[in-house]
């Protein structure tokens, strides 16, 4: 077995370095480095709960569809990152509050959750446990 202690970071290949910057930033992440995006090395940046994220690029492909999520044929790799949250309504109301879109949501056994993307259509998944938080979440169909 490898002996594994955390998740060291998430690299996140993205089109626009500044537009995906700032929407990180609106989500808590605070920029640690950059040293040359334009040549392939990461933005470093962490959220204070210790969450860590490197965007990647520049990405070489137009923006539009995240063919992990958003066609019908499904292809090998990550999918989407996902993140706990205290509370899913709080989470809610909060990405509300600064122009984020919701694009999916579901829940499953005492788990609820919910879906946003990033300035390139990455999903990033905000997941909460114990008793459901909001009615309208239901099932599993919801899920992107």
């Amino acid at each position: 077995m490898l002996n594994i202690e955390s998740i060291n970071h998430v690299g996140i290949r993205v089109s626009d370095k500044q537009q995906s910057i700032e929407f990180y930033e609106r989500l808590g992440f605070g920029l640690l480095s950059d040293v040359g995006f334009e040549q392939g090395h990461p933005v470093i940046m962490k959220h204070a709960s210790g969450v860590v994220i490197n965007l990647l690029g520049p990405a070489t492909s137009s923006v539009g569809e995240n063919i992990l999520m958003d066609v019908d044929a499904k292809y090998a790799g990550i999918t989407h990152v996902a993140l706990t949250v205290a509370s899913l309504q709080e989470a809610k109301q909060f990405v509300e509050s600064i122009g984020i879109a919701i694009t999916g949501s579901f829940s499953f056994g005492n788990m609820s959750a919910i879906f946003i993307r990033d300035p390139d259509r990455n999903v990033l998944e905000l997941d909460a446990y114990g008793a459901a938080e909001n009615d309208d979440l239901s099932g599993y169909s919801d899920h992107p």
